[in-house]
């Protein structure tokens, strides 16, 4: 008896080492990492010939949402309206908001990792939204993620919904309006993006917006509140990201006041950080024993700071983007306005939304290069992923730069998605599947097939 539970054990741990490998559960992955090495991905590809290209899927409505994956499925998110929604991408300083003028449809749809086939397409919420959104967002900015019985994910001010792996509804929750936007003129209504994460059979979900903002924990199988912390901060758009840190786990967050870290049990404020960009989008990244965190909005400039991950208490520097106890290091004025930073080995990648890549010591925060990409007249919104070998980075007009993961900069390839890309693609088993305007599109080696 005792050899074959041993052997059941081995099994079991060979098989979550096997699906940890090629599931997306989340927005960035794995820990929000954007990294998944098991298998080279295509560096070039040609959408027009067919070249590297496993399938093309017409996605309904306008989102900005990554897909995720779990097993044999693509799960996507996608808010619908009966008129064709207006986008306006690029770089500009519009803050005026679009206006509600139209019913939307929020829902949840999988689709066939293989084939791209549209498995089921279930509706969760149709109203008019209690909000409004910047004109280059959506109505569907907030990704899912599933721990593979359940998904979950926020229509905005719709709330919280819970399904089950065949799309059935379990539950939802409102958890108020999420008015996003800048916090110097409250009317600019831009569009709640946080996503949810899940760890341990509960969900995390950050709601940082311009009346009682809070970091919060739910219970996966019926939406009970286990805590509630409140946050006095501004409207942000990062996730939060989950982390060990010794025997506590860890809720890492960014902010403009109130950047930190909660304990995962109670909602209890472990370190918190005053300053940085005003708009903080970023999602936290965790490498080593640090974890970075950018923000590139404001009077203050648009640091990217390693945080030693054993930080306790009030670790704001004295002195503008000075470091302090707890700040490993810090660069006061080469952090991302909208991308989440990459670390791929020891190298921290970080793309200001004008394109300027900048490579980095992920350990001391020496600069390897700063390189734009492209011409400068195109937007960068789509944070990066890697396969280990190369980073992909997507620009708002759909050109996806292919550089190599190392400390000297080139660009091997260029590659045309035909079509505006916002969202963050997700990376499975050698495997890139992009999210455009209008369709999921899955790019593998034909090779490898």
């Amino acid at each position: 008896m005792r050899t074959i539970n041993l052997a059941l054990l081995v099994a079991s741990a060979l098989a979550q080492v096997s699906t940890s490998a090629v599931n997306w559960p989340q927005f960035r992955g794995p820990d929000a990492c954007g990294v998944d090495s098991s298998k080279p991905a295509p560096i070039r590809w040609n959408l027009n010939r067919g070249e590297n290209v496993q399938w093309q899927t017409e996605i309904p409505g306008l989102a900005h949402s990554s897909p995720i994956l779990w097993d044999d499925r693509i799960y996507v998110t996608t808010a619908v309206q009966k008129d064709k929604a207006d986008l306006k991408v690029g770089l500009y300083g519009s803050i005026d908001p679009v206006a509600n003028d139209q019913p939307q449809q929020w829902r949840l749809i999988a689709v066939d990792k293989k084939s791209g086939k549209i498995l089921w397409n279930t509706l969760a919420q149709e109203t008019l939204p209690r909000v409004s959104r910047h004109p280059k967002a959506t109505h569907c900015n907030s990704t899912p993620a599933t721990e593979g019985h359940r998904i979950v994910t926020i229509f905005g001010s719709e709330g919280l919904f819970c399904f089950d792996m065949d799309g059935k509804l379990m539950w939802k929750k409102s958890l108020g309006p999420m008015d996003s936007g800048y916090y110097v003129v409250p009317t600019a209504q831009w569009g709640f993006a946080s996503s949810p994460v899940i760890h341990d059979g509960r969900i995390v979900v950050l709601c940082d917006v311009q009346t009682n903002s809070f970091v919060a924990c739910f219970d996966i199988l019926n939406g009970i509140e286990l805590w509630r912390t409140q946050r006095k901060d501004v409207p942000t758009w990062g996730t939060p990201t989950i982390t060990r840190v010794g025997g506590q786990t860890q809720i890492l967050v960014n902010g403009w006041h109130r950047t930190g870290a909660y304990d995962f049990s109670n909602g209890k404020e472990v370190w918190n950080l005053n300053g940085g960009g005003d708009i903080p989008v970023p999602t936290p990244i965790v490498a080593g024993d640090f974890a970075y965190f950018t923000s590139g909005h404001g009077p203050q400039g648009r640091p990217i700071r390693a945080i030693e991950l054993q930080a306790k208490g009030d670790i704001t520097p004295a002195k503008g983007n000075a470091k302090s106890e707890g700040i490993a290091w810090v660069q006061p004025r080469l952090g991302n306005y909208m991308q989440t930073p990459l670390v791929v080995r020891n190298n921290l990648y970080a793309c200001y939304d004008t394109g300027v890549l900048t490579c980095l010591d992920a350990t001391t925060g020496n600069v390897h290069y700063s390189e734009r990409l492209g011409t400068g007249s195109e937007g960068f919104t789509s944070s990066p992923i890697s396969d280990g070998r190369n980073v992909f980075i997507a620009s708002e007009n759909g050109n996806v730069y292919v550089v190599p993961a190392s400390t000297k900069f080139s660009v091997i390839a260029t590659n045309r998605m035909n079509e505006t890309c916002m969202a963050t693609p997700l990376i499975s088993d050698g495997m890139l599947c992009y999210r455009t305007r209008e369709k999921l599109v899955a790019l593998s080696d034909a090779l490898a097939r």
